[in-house]
């Protein structure tokens, strides 16, 4: 297939990439950057420019492929319901290019969307359209395609790592050193689900190719990591103290992190390792914090 790819650049994206080229597929890369171009070439795959408040260029790449990966999201958390917003936008736009053929859009969101209640896992067969992560409309604008006749279907994302980067727990990294502590709310018995980036893209081209409308995929190799587990860590390798934040300090203490940070997502992914025959063999998210640079960390 020749499959448009959205932040083909990125964390995630530029791990898609030589998956899918060592699948024997083509790969048409958006990118808004020279550098972005050139680093796609070299890869080998086909560069699109544009970007994600370019509908129409999102609209373009999709109509050129025989498929669509969707990745590509705006990481400014302190913005994030309009980027969620801007996420919405995008997949309806892709859509609209896809309407009426049987062309698969794989797109984006977090486990989260599969809880319905805190201590037990999300599961792959719920859409919780109440749960406060504004991540919700990037499913809802999926649902309003697949209605409208699109073939789609949904990756979910939990912290997804290597020893350079590992998700939200980056900017938790950055604040410990910028504070002196490494902190987590109250026990820290809440927990994170976790994968290695590169079971993530090898998960994202067996759903493209199995291309089943409406499913929901959970990219999860480990089901929940305590957060206070994950401060300690951080904590060991910053050289700075973990500590407990009480909830009515949390606010002041993570910034736009506290409606996060107390969250317990722990989230299954048994569905997606059945259908898709999915074998995470990364290494876990604590080995990668223990293993990677802090010195390197601003």
């Amino acid at each position: 297939m020749r499959i448009f790819l959205t932040g083909a650049t990125g964390f995630i994206g530029s791990r898609i990439v030589p998956e899918l080229l060592a699948a024997g597929h083509r790969v048409l890369g958006m990118t808004r950057s020279d550098e972005g171009a050139h680093a796609l070439a070299y890869a080998g795959a086909e560069v699109h420019r544009g970007h994600l408040e370019d509908l129409d260029s999102l609209r373009s790449g999709a109509a050129k492929a025989d498929a669509v990966i969707h990745t590509a999201f705006d990481h400014d958390f302190s913005n994030f319901v309009a980027n969620c917003e801007k996420d919405r936008q995008a997949i309806k736009a892709m859509g609209s290019a896809l309407a009426g053929s049987d062309r698969p859009l794989l797109i984006t969101s977090g486990t989260g969307m599969g809880s319905t209640m805190p201590g037990k896992p999300a599961t792959e067969d719920v859409f919780n359209t109440e749960h406060p992560n504004p991540r919700s409309a990037s499913e809802v604008a999926g649902a309003e395609m697949l209605a409208a006749g699109v073939a789609v279907s949904v990756v979910r994302l939990p912290q997804v790592h290597d020893t350079v980067r590992q998700g939200l727990i980056s900017p938790l990294i950055a604040m410990a050193r910028a504070k002196g502590v490494s902190a987590y709310v109250g026990e820290g018995l809440n927990h994170w689900p976790a994968a290695h980036v590169l079971d993530v893209a090898r998960l994202y081209r067996l759903a493209i190719e199995k291309c089943e409308p409406g499913a929901r995929y959970h990219a999860v190799a480990e089901e929940g990591i305590r957060v206070r587990d994950i401060a300690e860590v951080i904590g060991a390798g910053l050289g700075v103290p973990a500590k407990s934040i009480s909830p009515s300090d949390a606010g002041d203490h993570f910034g736009w992190l506290a409606g996060f940070v107390g969250m317990d997502l722990l989230a299954s992914s048994a569905w997606t390792r059945k259908v898709l025959e999915w074998h995470p063999s990364g290494p876990g998210l604590l080995d990668d914090l223990e293993r990677m640079d802090y010195s390197s960390v601003r």
